[in-house]
């Protein structure tokens, strides 16, 4: 979770000891050590919580398979082309018949192209 040296710790410690002094320390102390034990408590009581709500089916669900440090595309290409899919269906074959093309006409040497004033 906290990625937290040893160094770091006695550093912080150090400093608390110097800020707050050694009257104080034990009494913050006391309260960190209750604020921890009520995160600890929370989180459990969420967890529990989120069980009962998802019930029993979500218990058998491998979480490590949704981590998305286990996330490889080519693995996720080769097994999406390998697995066997569905026949196409058949194409379908227009019963009308496409109306004919315009033909194209052909402009004459110097004759300038339509065009439209009101198109954008």
């Amino acid at each position: 979770m906290i990625d937290i040296s040893v160094e770091k710790v006695a550093l912080l410690l150090i400093i608390a000891v110097l800020v707050l002094g050694p009257t104080k320390l034990p009494e913050y102390a006391r309260k960190l050590g209750r604020l921890i034990r009520e995160l600890r408590r929370m989180a459990s009581g969420a967890q529990e919580k989120i069980r009962q709500e998802l019930g029993p089916e979500f218990e058998d669900i491998d979480w490590r398979k949704m981590d998305p440090r286990q996330y490889d595309p080519r693995r996720i290409i080769r097994e999406a082309l390998l697995e066997e899919d569905e026949p196409l269906p058949e194409p379908v074959v227009p019963t009308q018949m496409q109306p004919p093309a315009r033909p194209v006409v052909r402009l004459a040497a110097g004759q300038k192209a339509p065009f439209d004033d009101e198109s954008t």
